[in-house]
């Protein structure tokens, strides 16, 4: 039977959380990623379909659903 050590760590309360910043590189790297998958279906739904499934892997993995800047940047 395995051994569970559990070290206790005091939370640090004094700590103020960390302001978040919007990050413009990350609304353009998302709309590159959408503006390819249109391309590559739009060209040959068919033929890209790996593709873009692969994309579609990639912003799934990367990226989660609580992912978002703070502003939304307009086009």
């Amino acid at each position: 039977m395995a051994k569970v050590f559990t070290i206790p760590v005091l939370p640090t309360l004094g700590r103020k959380p960390r302001e978040r910043v919007s990050d413009p590189r990350y609304v353009d790297g998302q709309r590159l990623l959408v503006d390819a998958i249109k391309y590559l279906t739009q060209a040959d739904p068919v033929g890209n379909r790996g593709a873009v499934a692969l994309i579609s892997e990639h912003v799934r993995t990367r990226f989660r659903m609580s992912d978002s800047p703070l502003f939304s940047v307009p086009e």
